[in-house]
């Protein structure tokens, strides 16, 4: 080969290598190509994360379906992610090892507890115990009127940090909050007339859900679901569910339905599943959306609504 033809050769490769190059230094915001990354704490968060972000970002879950977020430990891998996101999506008072590192990493970050009103839960004596965990019930994307509002949140800070895409984040929080605002209604709809209203549940995760609903919880444990009850706790629980003719004990699908079984046996009820959507089960093929509407029905079925 000439001199000529190796230094046009030569010239061509160059050439191309720029090209793409450039197309990567210049291409649109996609998740891998320079896009923001949000990592979010646990499936709500991670829900509401990708509705709004849509395709212009990369979304990290650090809670794995089938997890109890509650129990989360950080792998030294997870840490970074946290260190290196454009946003971290997170509820302080949730996750002790997401706080953590949260604070130590100094990303930017939006606490979801500091979005909307929190309500204060407190130790019930005749229920979960007076060593129970007391203070504020982080539980709130079980309302989904709170869960629009942390997405308009995340709308309007990924804004801040990718002016290019603010427009498009604002338009899909509108959408999501048009959906959450339509199962608000379905809601409240469907559970305006019962011959119940009292929900017996195997811990106290559905304040937000029964306080814009008009329920009463009555919970056989406290905020954690790895509060073991004693004894008497069960059997207050079991006696209140006689009083309020509660048919159903409900569970949870990411924790064990032992308990709840124990008070349905004493009580002479059934059990279902009550999800409070802390997490989605491997496999699942459902979203936020439809596990809200599943548990709707349940509640109809159990409350005697019509």
């Amino acid at each position: 080969m000439g001199t000529r033809s190796r230094i046009a050769k030569l010239l061509a490769v160059t050439l191309a290598a720029v090209a793409v190059a450039s197309m990567s230094a210049c291409g649109s915001a996609e998740p891998g190509d320079g896009g923001p990354t949000i990592v979010a704490a646990f499936y709500p968060l991670q829900f509401a994360a990708e509705r709004v972000g849509g395709e212009r970002v990369r979304v990290v879950g650090l809670t794995q379906p089938g997890a109890e977020p509650h129990d989360l430990e950080l792998s030294p891998r997870q840490v970074g992610e946290i260190s290196d996101a454009t946003l971290m999506v997170y509820l302080h008072g949730f996750q002790p090892a997401v706080d953590a590192a949260v604070e130590q990493a100094g990303v930017t970050a939006l606490d979801a507890a500091s979005l909307v009103p929190l309500i204060e839960a407190t130790a019930d004596d005749e229920h979960v115990g007076a060593d129970a965990p007391a203070g504020a019930d982080p539980h709130v994307w079980l309302d989904p009127t709170r869960l629009a509002t942390i997405a308009d949140a995340v709308a309007t800070r990924l804004g801040e940090l990718d002016p290019e895409g603010a427009a498009g984040y604002q338009d899909r929080a509108e959408a999501l909050r048009t959906e959450l605002s339509a199962l608000d209604a379905e809601y409240a709809d469907g559970l305006r007339s019962c011959e119940r209203r009292e929900i017996v549940v195997s811990h106290a995760a559905f304040g937000y859900l029964a306080d814009r609903y008009d329920l009463r919880q009555i919970p056989i444990t406290g905020l954690s679901p790895d509060t073991e009850p004693t004894p008497g706790q069960l059997a207050v629980t079991a006696e209140e569910a006689r009083e309020v003719g509660a048919t159903t004990i409900f569970f949870e699908t990411l924790v064990s339905p032992a308990v709840a079984e124990a008070v349905a046996d004493a009580v002479g009820a059934q059990t279902a599943v009550l999800d409070p959507i802390e997490g989605l089960e491997p496999g699942a093929t459902g979203d936020y959306v439809s596990v809200m509407r599943a548990n709707l029905a349940t509640l109809r079925s159990a409350l005697g609504c019509s």
